[in-house]
């Protein structure tokens, strides 16, 4: 499955958005942060969106109600 690093929800959040290996700059691409296996949403603070489904690069997109470009 290939992924379209325009069509995330910007209330995804991973670690590796703010934990940079070896010191680099902290502007990590979405890219990159697909690497990371744990996600949530910036919303709910969990590993559940606003819609009670679980979060993740692959579900979090604009077929879900609290998506957001």
């Amino acid at each position: 499955m290939t992924m379209s690093t325009s069509r995330i929800c910007n209330k995804l959040r991973t670690k590796r958005m703010f934990v940079s290996p070896a010191g680099e700059a902290l502007d990590q691409t979405k890219q990159e942060a697909m690497n990371s296996s744990h996600c949530w949403c910036n919303c709910t603070l969990t590993e559940t969106g606003p819609d009670d489904r679980p979060v993740g690069f692959e579900v979090c997109n604009p077929s879900r109600p609290c998506f957001e470009e």
